[in-house]
């Protein structure tokens, strides 16, 4: 094989690598999944209200099986609660962290991660019906590789023990899924785009250097 030949196959191999971590390849959830997954947060929360288990549901049987994004709106304490394992004087973001030592790994080893994030510029700017979401802290929207991989995130034991200090840090929040979804900077397009540029340049390189006297 020559020195170009085999600068493309490395790439292609690094590509598919990424490709198959980065996407979803097994499909909406099944009937036998969906039932698992109803006992796992029923053991967790007995009490949850029946509205949200009918969501939950609903989540579960629409799933199409590709990654979607989880928009969240987050009003933050300007103290946190003090609960079992939080400190004086400890900001509201150390508690929240605390939550997310847990979330991070869990996250990033499904190819989950932030698509956007960032403070809020002002009180909310427009509302109807939604009393008391005038304030309002930060906002992120988080990618999720499928469905499945949020479920076993959520029905993780460790993630019920850390799931306090996220309510000790945060006043208010709404969470809701967008599914299908659009974003220009995939990063399946921008990886395939950036090998494409180095393959070629590393390719142009070596045809130079031979060619040279």
């Amino acid at each position: 094989m020559t020195r170009v030949g085999a600068i493309w196959l490395v790439l292609g191999l690094l590509y598919a690598v990424f490709f198959g971590w980065y996407t979803s390849f097994g499909g909406p959830l099944t009937d036998e999944e969906i039932a698992d997954y109803l006992r796992a947060f029923e053991e967790a929360d007995p009490e949850a209200p029946a509205e949200a288990r009918a969501a939950l549901r609903r989540f579960m049987e629409e799933d199409t099986g590709d990654d979607f994004v989880m928009i969240n709106v987050i009003d933050m304490y300007d103290t946190p609660l003090q609960i079992e394992g939080v400190a004086p004087g400890e900001s509201s973001d150390a508690v929240l962290g605390k939550y997310m030592e847990y979330m991070y790994p869990a996250l990033f080893s499904r190819a989950c991660h932030p698509v956007l994030f960032g403070d809020a510029a002002n009180t909310a700017m427009d509302l109807m019906n939604a009393d008391g979401m005038r304030s309002w802290t930060r906002a992120a929207g988080m990618r999720y590789r499928s469905r499945r991989d949020l479920l076993e995130i959520a029905t993780n034991p460790a993630f019920s023990g850390s799931h306090e200090f996220k309510v000790a840090a945060m006043r208010k929040t709404i969470a809701f899924p967008i599914d299908p979804w659009f974003q220009l900077g995939d990063p399946r397009l921008v990886l395939a785009l950036l090998f494409g540029v180095v393959g070629l340049g590393l390719s142009w390189w070596m045809t130079a250097r031979r060619g040279t006297p």
